[in-house]
């Protein structure tokens, strides 16, 4: 069977491409197809199945590349993972659940099954509890929803928070003002932020409090209407934190609890406010809490690996 694909994008066509051709020699040996360049696109060839995923996952991959994205291995892996795991899959879902984080067009997209399901809780619910390892997506996605809840004016302000424990440090001894104190704490939310916006925009919205950024202990006594709020590394709260924290939540707010309780930062014997908070509030149909795996890691390949080998090591 046959299927050609003309496009008259040089530029994304490249992007589909790879380096020396790296994506489609890839897609080649994943789905044993023939990918053919030409003039005006490329042509499929293999058996009838094979070449409709494979021009599926193209269609998928050129949309990434229409956002100005690169096209990585990496979408491709976790794309045909995930095609994999799940029968009958669509490569639109994919494309469906993408997330807009800029006016230009720049797109977020959810790589495993978990992931998607996380985005659509947070879509659907106000308060989603998102617990998982290192490498799952949990605050990256989050603060994508934020940023695109912000753009489309569904809230007002972008409230970020952590629990500032681990440096073993008050924070009242650290040099600058409160911002400046907090930002090593805060450092994966930034960066995830300042991937999705400009910097010179990131720091305006800042000034204007359009984003806040404020350590956990900040936000007792407020009440925090019309806000998206992210609150990371929830593995660190206590009990008392954790209950604080969620009755914050404003009219026409939302809000994201992330975190890992395999890497808690409490003392011994100090009960953990996320592990508290799921047995509590688990019969709350109004409130989703979404379990990530190593499946939805989405780093490193040895990331995973590294997770797995600490999840045996913990059940022996």
């Amino acid at each position: 069977m046959e299927k050609i694909f003309k496009l008259d994008n040089n530029r994304n066509l490249q992007k589909l491409f790879g380096k020396y051709d790296v994506n489609l020699k890839l897609i080649e040996e994943e789905l044993d197809v023939k990918v053919i360049r030409r003039e005006d696109g490329i042509k499929l060839t293999g058996s009838g199945t094979q070449v409709d995923k494979a021009g599926e996952l193209i269609d998928y991959l050129l949309g990434i590349a229409d956002s100005g994205k690169e096209v990585k291995k990496s979408d491709i892996v976790y794309a045909l993972r995930l095609s994999s795991a799940e029968k009958g899959f669509d490569f639109k879902i994919l494309t469906k659940e993408k997330i807009e984080v800029s006016a230009k067009g720049a797109v977020v997209t959810p790589k495993t099954k978990g992931q998607i399901e996380y985005i659509d809780a947070i879509k659907h619910f106000d308060l989603v509890f998102c617990i998982g390892p290192a490498g799952t997506g949990k605050t990256y996605l989050a603060m994508a929803m934020a940023v695109n809840a912000l753009q489309k004016g569904l809230v007002r302000r972008i409230i970020l928070t952590r629990p500032a424990i681990e440096a073993g440090e008050n924070l009242g001894f650290l040099p600058g003002d409160m911002v400046e104190k907090v930002l090593p704490y805060l450092r994966p939310l930034y960066d995830a932020l300042y991937d999705m916006m400009e910097a010179e925009k990131v720091e305006a919205f800042t000034q204007k409090g359009i984003i806040e950024v404020a350590p956990l202990a900040y936000m007792r006594g407020r009440t925090l209407n019309d806000a998206f709020i992210i609150l990371d590394e929830a593995q660190n709260c206590t009990a008392d934190q954790m209950k604080m924290f969620l009755t914050r939540l404003g009219f026409d707010s939302k809000s994201v609890i992330t975190g890992d309780i395999t890497q808690s930062d409490l003392p011994d014997g100090k009960p953990i406010g996320l592990m508290n908070a799921q047995e509590i509030l688990k019969d709350i149909p109004e409130i989703r809490f979404i379990r990530l795996t190593g499946e939805d890691v989405v780093r490193h390949e040895l990331v995973q690996k590294i997770i797995e080998a600490y999840e045996n090591s913990d059940k022996k």
